[in-house]
């Protein structure tokens, strides 16, 4: 069982402290992140195999180059996690139709059952983890903090 934490330091006004809060919710969103990451391995791929194939279903084809400014690593570096992914059936190759010196890389259909697998074991976990830790009323809460962090992070 967990330590119980110190409540958050509160405003005047009873708010908890924005700095304090800031740190204890980015430190959480890591742990979660990383819970998440470690669920959906199965070891089969890296959290940069992961990213590019979920790039790749996101936006569709795109060359080495595009994919590693994307994610921010060097070309010679995605050239290796595309190897691998290609390597696996993960992804393929074809000629970019505007330059036939480089290639587009896309998904496969092998890359997107396995890209479904790694996000249904992600989404399995959590629903779990959820419904074994939380009552109704705790999951409730957890919603409207959804919701406020949705909108926080401009996604509406």
């Amino acid at each position: 069982m967990p330590e119980p934490r110190t409540p958050l330091a509160a405003d005047d006004g009873g708010a908890p402290d924005a700095e304090e809060l800031a740190v204890r919710l980015s430190a959480v969103v890591g742990r979660l992140l990383r819970r998440l990451r470690a669920t959906s391995s199965g070891g089969l791929l890296t959290p940069t195999q992961r990213a590019v194939l979920a790039r790749l279903d996101r936006e569709g084809p795109a060359t080495t180059a595009v994919l590693a400014r994307a994610e921010y690593v060097r070309p010679q570096s995605m050239r290796l996690t595309l190897g691998a992914l290609e390597n696996q059936g993960l992804v393929g190759r074809s000629p970019d139709p505007d330059d036939g010196r480089k290639s587009v890389v896309s998904l496969t259909a092998a890359g997107a059952v396995t890209l479904a697998e790694v996000r249904a074991a992600k989404h399995d976990w959590l629903a779990e983890a959820l419904a074994a830790g939380l009552d109704g009323a705790e999951r409730r809460t957890v919603a409207e903090a959804v919701e406020l962090l949705d909108r926080l992070t401009g996604a509406r």
